[in-house]
C-alpha cells in the first residue's frame, strides 16, 4: 500500500468535497427563500391565512425540485466524504503496519 497515493487521493479530492458542501449548503438556504417566494405567490392567488400559503409553498412542484436537490447534493457530499476518510484510514492502517514490522525486526535483534 502507498500511503503518498491515498495522501494524493485527499488533496486532489479536497476542493471536489469543499464545493459539494457549498453546494449542500447554498440549496439548503436556498430552501427558505423558495418558500418565502411560494408563499407571496399563494398570498397573490388569495391564501390569506399562513397556514394555507405554508401548505401551498410545501406543495409546490417547485419546492419538491429544490428538496430534490438537496438530497442529490447531500449525497454527493457524502459520498466524498466517506472516500477522503477512507483515504485517511488507509494512511492510518499503513503508519500500523510500518510500527509493527519496526517492533518485530527489534524483537528479532
Amino acid at each position: 500500500m502507498d500511503p503518498h497515493k491515498a495522501i494524493d487521493y485527499i488533496i486532489h479530492n479536497a476542493s471536489r468535497y469543499a464545493q459539494a458542501k457549498a453546494n449542500r449548503i447554498f440549496i439548503e438556504e436556498f430552501r427558505k427563500s423558495k418558500k418565502a417566494l411560494l408563499m407571496k405567490d399563494a398570498l397573490a392567488r388569495g391564501y390569506e391565512a399562513v397556514n394555507a400559503q405554508e401548505r401551498e409553498a410545501y406543495s409546490d412542484p417547485e419546492y419538491l425540485e429544490v428538496l430534490r436537490g438537496i438530497k442529490d447534493a447531500t449525497a454527493e457530499e457524502e459520498e466524498l466524504r466517506w472516500k477522503l476518510e477512507a483515504a485517511k484510514m488507509r494512511v492510518d492502517v499503513w503508519r500500523t503496519e510500518q510500527a509493527t514490522a519496526r517492533s518485530q525486526v527489534s524483537v528479532t535483534l
